[in-house]
C-alpha cells in the first residue's frame, strides 16, 4: 500500500516530464544533429533535408511534452508556483513552431534544390533558444524535486 501514494506522488511531480523532455530534446539537438554532419557522406543538402524532418517530429513530440507538463502541473496543485516556467516554456515552443522551423525549413528546402539561401541569423536564433529551453528544463526538474514535498 506504500508504494501506491508514491507512485502517484512522483506521477504528480512534473520533474519526471521535465527530464524526459529534456532528455529527449538534449539527444537530438546536442548529440544528433551535429554528429550527423561529421558522416564523411552526408551532404550538406542530405543533412539539412534530414535535419528539417528530424526537427519537425522533435517539435511535435515537444508540443505534447508542453501539453503533458501543463497537465501534470496543474493536476499537481503547483499552478501557482509553475506559471512563468510554463509560461516560458510555452513562449520558446510556440516561436520555434511557428516562426523558427517553418523559415529554418524554407532555408534548408532552397539548399536541397540547389539554391543558396542569404545570410541570416536564424540558426543562432534557435540555437540560443533551444539551450534556454535546455536549462529552464533541467533548472525546472530539480526545482520540481527539491518541492516535491512542498504543495
Amino acid at each position: 500500500m506504500h508504494s501506491v501514494p508514491s507512485l502517484k506522488n512522483a506521477i504528480a511531480n512534473p520533474a519526471w516530464v521535465c527530464f524526459t523532455w529534456f532528455g529527449m530534446t538534449a539527444g537530438v539537438s546536442l548529440l544528433a544533429t551535429p554528429v550527423r554532419f561529421t558522416a564523411p557522406t552526408v551532404t550538406r543538402a542530405i543533412g539539412l533535408d534530414v535535419g528539417r524532418v528530424v526537427f519537425t517530429a522533435l517539435n511535435r513530440a515537444e508540443l505534447v511534452a508542453l501539453i503533458l507538463l501543463l497537465i501534470v502541473v496543474r493536476a499537481s496543485g503547483r499552478s501557482r508556483q509553475w506559471w512563468a516556467i510554463a509560461g516560458a516554456l510555452a513562449l520558446i515552443v510556440i516561436l520555434q513552431s511557428a516562426w523558427l522551423l517553418p523559415e529554418l525549413a524554407s532555408r534548408a528546402e532552397m539548399v536541397v534544390t540547389g539554391v543558396e539561401p542569404p545570410a541570416s541569423n536564424l540558426h543562432a536564433v534557435y540555437s540560443s533558444m533551444e539551450l534556454a529551453k535546455l536549462a529552464l528544463l533541467l533548472f525546472s526538474g530539480f526545482y520540481a524535486l527539491s518541492r516535491s514535498d512542498a504543495r
